[in-house]
């Protein structure tokens, strides 16, 4: 029977398998990760059952997700998949409620965020990643960017335009801008992927670990 808790994103579904393969490419066997803006908790359940010696702690700023999460997970047989927290990249520490995160992460990921949320929500992502990254630990950002000197697709266009009609203060990022954040929170674009309908998959690093 089908789970009424279960919230269902169609892109989340259609990206999570290019997605999984670059993070079964990058990824240790084993490690801890940190998911920011978790949603309907379906790359929670489907990237945890695929990396069973992994810990994946989602988290999101609204707990009207956390249903849908647990209940994902639960589907997916993933018991490597924590109890959802509640997180605002805006604030620290992290997380928002409960004690602050002690032990380091091998990965924080976070998908299709920095598009539908105000400019200011970069900086905290970067920050907070910078806080809590392992040495030698990732920070994974997924969804659509604006790149100098690289034409963007009529569909993003069409999409940037949607957002910034929903709310001004929302939009696709430049990649430039978003590295220049990242460096002053002590981070570094490592790779660059790219995916499915019209969208990147960025890895950063401490830039302390890129000499």
């Amino acid at each position: 029977m089908q789970n009424t808790r279960l919230q269902h994103s169609p892109a989340a579904e259609r990206n999570q398998t290019p997605i999984l393969e670059r993070l079964l490419a990058l990824l240790a066997p084993a490690g801890a990760a940190l998911e920011i803006a978790s949603g309907t908790g379906q790359h929670a359940a489907h990237f945890a059952a695929a990396l069973p010696g992994w810990t994946w702690q989602p988290t999101d700023l609204q707990d009207t997700h956390f249903g849908s999460i647990t209940g994902w997970a639960e589907q997916a047989q993933a018991h490597n998949v924590c109890a959802p927290l509640r997180l605002d990249v805006l604030q620290n520490p992290w997380p928002a409620d409960g004690p602050a995160f002690g032990a380091p992460f091998d990965l924080v990921y976070c998908a299709n965020m920095l598009h539908i949320a105000p400019w200011a929500c970069c900086a905290g992502l970067m920050q907070g990643a910078a806080r809590h990254l392992a040495a030698g630990g990732h920070l994974v950002t997924y969804g659509p960017y604006l790149e100098d000197g690289v034409p963007t697709a009529p569909g993003n266009l069409a999409f940037d335009a949607s957002l910034r009609a929903q709310d001004a203060a929302w939009g696709i990022r430049r990649i430039e801008d978003v590295m220049a954040v990242a460096a002053s929170a002590g981070l570094q674009l490592a790779a660059r992927h790219s995916m499915p309908a019209n969208n990147l998959l960025l890895v950063w690093t401490h830039a302390a670990c890129h000499p």
